[in-house]
């Protein structure tokens, strides 16, 4: 399953790295070209949930070789896509299984596990992903120069393959849930913590996307770096989300909560002195390292939802990924909007830390309603 996040998480930032050469082999500018990573995003929103609720009586190793059957088909369609307006398409389509995988695999990863290991299972799907930012991006960044974004695609479509025949011969069989069903998933969406912990990761989660969006705007107009360090921030950002993954792994297993709390905590601390440090390149590189440790929210989240959601895991899980994506999003907007304002483009990491300490603020009204819900007297 890590392969797979690997696989996906290289094809999903990949275009923004190939996005000049793909502009011009199809013909149109690059903001034009950029939405196709919007498409990409939206399908990942509206396909978490619905293929969530459409697998909920599926035994769950069918569900994510079906879903990952679906990412080889996509990736394999976007390099065979004859124009923009093909690929625009086929990169939504591409995007519905996204959410779903993530959470199911997320699902089956901390069923195999010992329950005091959960976090660690949870994280190890997740290592892929960040794996894929410190060595699939930069791969396919210089394939797509080499070969072009095609090529790459079609890499990509190989290492999904790949995916699906592993997750075919390694995830053991299980029956489904006898009791699962649309209705039980949907009742999920009646808990209150289900909604503090979605809102939490939509708005937390945005101060990464702030800063990451425009990185490389900063480090070239405010930090003064030649282009050639661009990449190697990149690459330290991916070896922080690295080690994030697993030190938030552990934290995970002594309480979700508390590394939501902590993650959040640190993210916001990080953000600040992105700011601060921008004009230093050492600093900023090493802070740059360190925020890529926002990642660790992702398997607190996830965690923490199936926590929350009791008995109704399946749709929850693939909605933190909506969630995720939401963040992804507003963060890039909001971040754009600092800069078209005519802030300078460090202020950036003001703005994320606002988020992070949003979505902080966010869950701990959560948890204090959680417990005011417990010592709330019986009626009689």
């Amino acid at each position: 399953m890590a392969v797979a996040t690997f696989a996906i998480g290289t094809g999903e930032f990949a275009l923004m790295a190939m996005l000049p050469g793909v502009a011009r082999s199809l013909g149109v500018s690059v903001p034009v070209a950029g939405h196709v990573i919007s498409a990409y995003a939206v399908g990942v929103v509206i396909g978490a949930p619905l293929a969530a609720l459409i697998g909920a009586r599926m035994p769950r190793r069918r569900l994510l070789l079906a879903l990952q059957a679906m990412f080889v088909a996509g990736n394999a369609a976007s390099a065979l896509a004859p124009g923009y307006g093909a690929l625009l398409a086929v990169r939504f389509l591409t995007g519905l299984p996204h959410g779903a995988f993530y959470g199911v695999a997320a699902l089956v990863a901390a069923g195999m596990a010992d329950p005091a290991r959960r976090g660690r299972a949870v994280a190890g799907v997740f290592v892929g992903l960040t794996v894929a930012h410190v060595v699939g991006v930069p791969l396919v960044t210089w394939a797509g120069q080499v070969a072009g974004w095609r090529a790459v695609y079609g890499f990509i479509t190989a290492m999904e393959l790949l995916a699906l025949v592993m997750i075919a011969r390694t995830v053991p069989v299980a029956a489904p849930d006898p009791q699962g069903s649309l209705l039980r998933e949907m009742g999920a969406l009646r808990r209150p913590q289900v909604w503090f912990t979605l809102a939490t990761g939509a708005i937390g989660f945005g101060g990464m996307f702030c800063v990451g969006t425009y990185l490389s705007e900063v480090l070239l107009t405010v930090t003064g770096v030649p282009a050639y360090v661009v990449p190697l921030a990149q690459s330290l950002w991916g070896v922080g989300m690295v080690a994030g993954n697993m030190a938030g792994a552990r934290l995970v297993d002594i309480s979700p909560a508390l590394a939501v709390v902590v993650t959040l905590a640190a993210s916001t601390i990080m953000l600040c002195l992105f700011s601060a440090c921008a004009g230093n390149m050492v600093l900023v590189l090493i802070v740059t390292s360190l925020m890529g440790g926002i990642i660790a929210l992702l398997p607190a989240l996830q965690t923490r939802l199936m926590d929350v959601a009791a008995d109704a895991q399946g749709l929850v899980a693939a909605l933190n990924h909506s969630a995720v994506n939401v963040a992804n999003a507003f963060g890039a907007w909001l971040g754009g909007a600092v800069i078209a304002a005519g802030y300078g483009a460090q202020d950036v990491g003001w703005a994320g830390a606002g988020l992070s300490a949003a979505g902080l603020v966010i869950f701990l009204i959560g948890l204090l309603a959680q417990r005011g819900g417990r010592h709330a007297p019986n009626p009689v």
